[in-house]
């Protein structure tokens, strides 16, 4: 006990101020990490990028658009940023650019189903049931780019999702071996305020994209090879 009572009173030695410059050291070593971080993960994702990005109109024809999930409203209803890129989907369908469409969201409880209500706006507005392919397991950008390649065989691919994010969604593909264009939704800028949260989260969220292509991670969940896609394809 004498030994504790020494190594304490030591500490309580200590002047503050030693303790405060010390705080703020390791706070400041912080805030430059994370600023490298940042300023790394954003080159690379627009390098990643760059030269993919199109329009409805001059995007490259691939065989299949990949629609990448985001938040479903009470009732079953896409939001108003998911409706957005089905829209954009649905007209690279009837444009001829893809030729099937893979969605690709979460699914993790029984309740909510974004790829069940993807498909659903999609079959409501004309589009063939039979070429909608339902991934239920893309619970975030990079495990829809890996299970598109890993588990329905994509090797080329259109991506849709808000401009914002699109950058990152293309990079992400690319690196995980499909070969990816992107088109951009821009009238959800009529949110400014949800648009905005968006285009602040891109920055931490591309730290997330770098470190899971440097981990190598596996998705959430695998499981076995599926047709959907060929099948689409074929038909």
């Amino acid at each position: 006990m004498s030994g504790l009572r020494r190594v304490l009173s030591r500490f309580r030695r200590v002047p503050r101020s030693r303790w405060l410059r010390r705080a703020l050291l390791v706070a400041a070593l912080g805030a430059v990490l994370a600023g490298a971080a940042t300023g790394a993960s954003v080159v690379w994702v627009r390098s990643g990028a760059a030269g993919h990005l199109f329009t409805v109109e001059d995007v490259p024809e691939a065989p299949v658009a990949l629609v990448l999930g985001a938040q479903v409203d009470p009732g079953g209803q896409p939001s108003a940023f998911l409706a957005a890129r089905l829209e954009i989907a649905r007209q690279l369908l009837a444009a001829g650019k893809v030729h099937a469409v893979l969605v690709s969201g979460d699914h993790m409880d029984w309740g909510y189903d974004e790829p069940g209500a993807m498909r659903r706006w999609l079959v409501e507005r004309g589009v063939p049931e039979r070429k909608v392919v339902l991934d239920h397991a893309g619970f975030d950008t990079y495990d829809s780019c890996a299970r598109a390649r890993r588990i329905f065989g994509v090797r080329q691919a259109t991506v849709v999702t808000q401009s914002f994010h699109l950058a990152r969604a293309v990079t992400l593909c690319r690196t995980l071996g499909v070969e990816a264009n992107g088109v951009g939704d821009e009238t959800a800028k009529r949110f400014p305020l949800l648009w905005r949260r968006g285009v602040v989260r891109e920055y931490g969220a591309g730290v997330k994209a770098g470190w899971d292509v440097l981990s190598g991670r596996d998705p959430v969940h695998l499981g076995r090879r599926e047709t959907g896609v060929d099948d689409a394809l074929r038909d």
